[in-house]
C-alpha cells in the first residue's frame, strides 16, 4: 500500500469532523438541512482527497462512473414520490452493500495477481466480511424493495426447516471466512462461494419479514450497508471510509433498536417470527360489530366546535398524497381557535421518519409535532382525534387483548378522544394483518374515501365558514 501524502490525511480527518458534526444535526428538524449540507461537504472533500491519491483509477473511468451516478440520482429524486421514499431507501442501501462487495472482490483479485507479496490474514478477514455483509445487503433490500413497492407480497414466506437452513448458510459463511482467511491464494473458489451465500442469505432473511416490521428492516439494511462499507474501508485502508462506514453502522443499530423498541419487541422476534403470515383477528370474540360511518359535513361540525385536535398520520396520508390538504385542514382549525397536534408514532408509514418527512413536506412545524409519550396522559381531553389511514399504531387490542399479535405494542391513545374520526379507504386491516376495535368504538367514526378528498372536503366548509 503506497503511502498517503499529510495533506490528504488532514483532509480526511476534515471530512470525518463534518460526517459526525452532520449526523448530529439530523438528529433535530430544525437542523437537519444544514447536518445534510454537511455531511454531503464532507463526502465531497473525501471524493476529491481521494482523487488526489497517485495511481487510485484512471481519471476518464471515474468522470464516466461520476456523470452516471449523477444522472441516475438526479433522474430518481426528480421522478420518486414521497409514497415510494421507503422502497427508494431500500434500493439505495442495497447497491452500498453491493458497492463495498465490488470493491473487496477487484481488491482479492488483485492481489491474488501479485504473488511475491502475500495477502495479510487481517485484509482477507476484512474482504470477506465486506463480501458477506455487502452481499447480504444487496439482495436482502433487493427484496424488501420488492415487497414495499408490491412486487411481490408483503406477507412474511415461510416454509419448514426455513430458520435450520438460515443457520447452515450463516455457520457455512463463517467456516469460509475462516478458511478463506488461513489460506488466502488457494481459496477462489471459496470466495465465490462465500458470495454465493452472502446473496441467498439476504434473500432468506428477508422473506420472512412482513410488511409490519419494514421500518426495522430499512434500519437494519442501512447498518449493514454502514459495516459493509467500513469493511472496504479496512481493505483498501482508506480512514475516511473506515470512519463513514462505522457511523452509518452504529446509527442504523441505534435506530433499529429505536424501532424494536417502539414496538415492544426484539430483534429477534423481527427477524425470526414470522409476524404477519396469517391473518389474526384483534381478539377472540366472535360477536358481529358495526362501525359507524360519517359523511364529510358531518365530521366538520364536530371539528368546527373542537377546541383541541390530535391528528394521527398513517401510510394511508401518503398513499393518499394528503399531508398538504391535512396542513391546511390544521391552519383552518387553528384559525378557528382550535389547538392542533400531530401525533407520530416511530413506526407509522414503511420507513423511520416517515411522517416526519411528509409533514415537513408540507411545512408543518415540528413544534406541533408529538410523541406517543407526550400526548397520551392527555388524550382524553382531546375533543377529537383525526386518524388519516393509520391502522397498527392506534390499535387498543395492544392495550387490552393479550391474545393480540400487538399486545404490549406502544400506541397512540387515539380511542380515548372524545371523539374519532378515522379516515379510511375501506375496513381493510393494516400492515399486521389484524382487525382494528378502534373502528367499531362508540366514540369513532369512520369517514370512508380517498384521505385527500375527504380531508378537502374538510377544508372546504370551515374556508366557507370563515368567509
Amino acid at each position: 500500500m503506497m503511502p498517503i501524502h499529510p495533506a490528504i490525511q488532514v483532509s480526511y480527518i476534515a471530512a470525518a469532523v463534518l460526517f459526525v458534526t452532520g449526523l448530529k444535526m439530523l438528529g433535530s428538524a430544525r437542523t437537519a438541512r444544514r447536518g445534510n449540507g454537511l455531511s454531503s461537504l464532507g463526502m465531497l472533500i473525501a471524493i476529491v482527497a481521494t482523487l488526489l491519491v497517485r495511481g487510485v483509477v484512471s481519471y476518464p473511468l471515474i468522470a464516466a462512473g461520476i456523470l452516471l451516478g449523477s444522472a441516475i440520482g438526479v433522474v430518481a429524486a426528480q421522478r420518486v414520490k414521497m409514497t415510494a421514499m421507503p422502497e427508494m431507501v431500500a434500493l439505495f442501501n442495497g447497491f452500498g452493500g453491493l458497492a463495498s462487495l465490488l470493491v473487496g472482490w477487484a481488491e482479492y483479485v488483485r492481489a491474488l495477481r501479485i504473488a511475491d507479496d502475500p495477502i495479510p490474514a487481517f485484509t482477507m478477514v476484512a474482504t470477506y466480511l465486506a463480501v458477506l455483509i455487502g452481499g447480504m445487503t444487496f439482495t436482502g433490500s433487493l427484496i424488501a424493495y420488492a415487497k414495499l413497492a408490491e412486487k411481490i407480497q408483503g406477507r412474511p414466506v415461510l416454509f419448514r426447516g426455513q430458520k435450520a437452513l438460515n443457520a447452515a448458510l450463516l455457520a457455512a459463511a463463517i467456516l469460509l471466512l475462516i478458511a478463506g482467511s488461513a489460506a488466502p491464494s488457494t481459496t477462489y473458489s471459496l470466495f465465490l462461494l462465500a458470495a454465493a451465500i452472502s446473496f441467498a442469505l439476504g434473500v432468506l432473511a428477508v422473506i420472512p419479514i412482513g410488511g409490519a416490521d419494514m421500518p426495522v428492516v430499512i434500519s437494519l439494511l442501512n447498518s449493514y450497508s454502514g459495516l459493509a462499507a467500513c469493511a472496504a474501508g479496512f481493505i483498501i485502508g482508506n480512514t475516511v471510509l473506515v470512519v463513514a462506514g462505522c457511523l452509518v453502522g452504529a446509527s442504523g443499530l441505534i435506530l433499529t433498536r429505536i424501532m424494536c423498541k417502539a414496538m415492544n419487541r426484539s430483534l429477534s422476534n423481527v427477524l425470526f417470527s414470522g409476524f404477519g403470515a396469517a391473518g389474526a383477528s384483534a381478539g377472540g370474540s366472535d360477536e358481529k360489530l358495526e362501525a359507524h360511518p360519517i359523511t364529510a359535513e358531518d365530521a366538520y361540525y364536530l371539528l368546527e366546535s373542537a377546541r383541541s385536535v390530535v391528528v394521527v398520520p398513517g401510510y394511508g396520508m401518503a398513499v393518499a398524497q394528503a399531508q398538504h390538504a391535512v396542513r391546511e385542514l390544521g391552519d383552518l382549525l387553528e384559525a378557528n381557535g382550535c389547538e392542533v397536534r400531530y401525533a407520530i408514532h416511530p413506526v407509522a408509514g414503511r420507513m423511520p421518519g416517515h411522517m416526519n418527512v411528509l409533514l415537513a413536506e408540507a411545512n408543518v412545524s415540528y413544534d406541533k409535532l408529538v410523541e406517543p409519550g407526550d400526548v397520551n396522559p392527555a388524550m382524553a381531553t382531546v375533543d377529537a382525534a383525526i386518524v388519516i389511514g393509520a391502522n397498527d399504531v392506534v390499535n387498543p387490542a395492544a392495550l387490552d387483548d393479550p391474545s393480540s399479535p400487538i399486545y404490549g405494542m406502544p400506541i397512540i391513545h387515539a380511542h380515548e378522544a372524545r371523539a374519532c374520526i378515522v379516515l379510511k379507504r375501506s375496513m381493510a386491516s393494516g400492515f399486521a394483518g389484524i382487525d382494528n376495535p378502534l373502528f367499531f368504538r362508540e366514540n369513532t367514526r369512520m369517514l370512508f374515501g380517498d384521505a385527500k378528498a375527504s380531508v378537502a372536503a374538510l377544508v372546504t366548509q370551515l374556508k366557507e365558514t370563515q368567509e
